[in-house]
């Protein structure tokens, strides 16, 4: 039975992974989401900011609920100008390294429901100078080609403010890994479906935020919205696993389970929840790690001081090329982030010492 459920577990990764859903432009993935979660919920409820909150009603409740959380947005690009000769100027829609996005597709959802091709290009190497060949190139001096030849003919497509992302290209290879965009956070969002379909040991909020790439700011009208006693971020994190890489930089490392963290840019998790989900992992076999390098940050950073303080906790699957067309992980990492969300919920449910 529990194979069957890391199989569809690891299929709705995938599945959710394919769906285009910027910062600020999640529409696809909420509805894919809504569908799925009609049959299990109790109750759903969406705010002015777009968040998708599903209630499932636990075997006990608590004075506060608890909230599960994962956020729906994917980084991506967004057209800012277009040049005379039918270029594409664009920003990056959440964090992304320029280095890794040259010659990579991009696709544009327009309002009219149409997809627009493109390619993000820089000067050909020939024409740049020793100095140029040496710098990280800049934002500004890349371009996405779609294909046109005229500013006009550029403007027929596309629309200043059309969001983009990374082409979905998803593939299985090596030894039980998976590459895809989006995997930040998508396998959240496949975690929290999958949890959802029994009835959880204690009232649960599950809910998907939008705009976390963008400064974490779903999380702050659903966690008003929710008024959670606990919290769990489900997440995807740094890996930098990757030779010649000194082992306390490595943040975490891929196959190696879920990252439980301590500590990162924007919490101090709450020490006595890190230790329940420590131990619960110890008991349950599931296997963990920590982050060894204080880095990145998740929706916690502004749950757990909204309200009047939510103790908050988090577990991720370590990602390879974070915030990248192709993000790397391994298929064991995230039934291990499962295996722990559920261990949460169970640990909570039963009067847990915390």
């Amino acid at each position: 039975m529990h194979q069957e459920q890391y199989r569809e577990l690891l299929e709705l990764t995938r599945t959710l992974c394919a769906k285009f859903g910027p910062a600020g432009y999640e529409d696809e993935v909420r509805e894919f989401i809504l569908q799925a979660a009609m049959p299990y919920a109790d109750r759903i409820e969406t705010d002015p900011m777009g968040n998708l909150m599903v209630f499932r009603k636990g075997k006990k409740a608590l004075e506060r609920p608890v909230m599960v959380c994962a956020h729906m947005d994917e980084v991506g690009v967004i057209a800012k100008k277009f040049t005379e000769d039918g270029m594409v100027k664009f920003g990056f829609v959440g964090g992304v390294d320029p280095r890794v996005v040259i010659g990579k597709r991009i696709q544009f959802h327009t309002d009219a429901g149409e997809t627009v091709e493109g390619v993000i290009g820089i000067k050909a190497v020939h024409l740049t100078t020793p100095a140029e060949r040496t710098q990280t190139p800049k934002i500004k001096d890349l371009y996405i080609d779609i294909g046109c030849t005229s500013k006009s003919q550029a403007e027929e497509k596309l629309s200043l403010g059309d969001y983009g992302t990374f082409a979905p290209e998803i593939v299985s290879f090596g030894d039980g890994l998976v590459k895809a965009k989006a995997l930040d956070d998508r396998l959240g969002c496949a975690v929290m479906l999958m949890l959802m379909r029994e009835q959880p040991p204690v009232d649960t909020w599950f809910s998907f935020h939008v705009q976390e790439e963008a400064g974490l700011r779903g999380a702050a009208t659903a966690a008003f919205a929710i008024r959670p006693g606990f919290c769990l971020v489900v997440e995807g994190t740094t890996a930098a696993d990757l030779a010649e890489i000194p082992v306390h930089k490595q943040v975490c490392a891929i196959r190696k389970g879920a990252v439980l963290p301590f500590m990162d840019g924007g919490t101090i998790y709450d020490a006595g929840l890190f230790e329940m989900l420590r131990d619960a992992c110890e008991a349950r076999d599931i296997p963990w790690q920590t982050k060894h390098m204080i880095a990145g940050g998740t929706d916690a950073g502004r749950i757990h001081k909204s309200i009047d303080g939510v103790r908050s906790v988090g577990v991720a699957a370590p990602l390879r090329y974070i915030h990248s067309p192709a993000s790397v992980a391994a298929e064991s990492d995230i039934i291990a982030v499962y295996r722990t969300a559920q261990a949460f919920l169970e640990e909570i449910g039963g009067d847990a010492n915390v």
